[in-house]
């Protein structure tokens, strides 16, 4: 028995030592606060003011924060909003100038292209609203693996709809680069990641 445990205490020690490493190397902490995802971006051509049509290629070189609300929404879609005006406001004058937010309605029914663009600039007078046909909001809901729904019962202001609240940033390239969920939407945060992507 004394020769086994003598065997055994080595091979133990060994395991125990051999399993600590790869715990730490598997989980990696990312420099970001937002999800690192890294593809590509779905370039999406949707509606502006005045039926202007635009893409999201025609940011490419900047930084895009793309959100999906709708101005009807009591709650969430406000909230987003102001984080990224007062992400804005802690960017210098240089870092606005490249950096461009982005709202998608997923309510095209009652969100017209003055209406949402308007609602967007509220909020911050450089982000810009879009909206488009429902089967345009859906191929890029899906495209982004977002969801929206009409939802069922009524509040004061009308229907309600049920939607993905993510933030979704593009890098310069074009790439799906940080996703935030409601509770990373904090503006030091995603100022924070704004910074050190244009250093790149």
């Amino acid at each position: 028995m004394r020769k086994l445990a003598a065997l055994l205490i080595p091979l133990v020690i060994f395991l125990f030592s051999c399993e600590s490493k790869p715990k730490e190397e598997a989980t990696p902490k990312s420099e970001f606060n937002g999800v690192l995802l890294e593809e590509p971006a779905y370039d999406f051509e949707l509606t502006t003011v005045g039926g202007k049509r635009v893409k999201l290629s025609d940011f490419k070189g900047k930084l895009v924060f793309i959100f999906f609300g709708y101005t009807h929404c009591p709650d969430v879609c406000p909230a987003a909003l102001q984080n990224l005006a007062k992400m804005m406001e802690l960017l210098d004058p240089k870092e606005r100038e490249q950096v461009q937010v982005i709202m998608i309605s997923v309510d095209p029914e009652r969100d017209k292209p003055n209406v949402v663009d308007e609602y967007a600039k509220y909020f911050y007078p450089t982000f810009v609203g879009l909206t488009g046909s429902l089967d345009e909001i859906k191929e890029v809901a899906k495209r982004y693996k977002a969801f929206f729904k009409k939802a069922e019962g009524e509040s004061a202001s009308g229907y309600l709809v049920d939607h993905t609240a993510y933030v979704y940033l593009i890098d310069k390239a074009g790439n799906l680069k940080l996703l935030y969920s409601s509770s990373k939407q904090k503006p030091q945060l995603m100022a924070e990641d704004v910074k050190k992507l244009l250093e790149e």
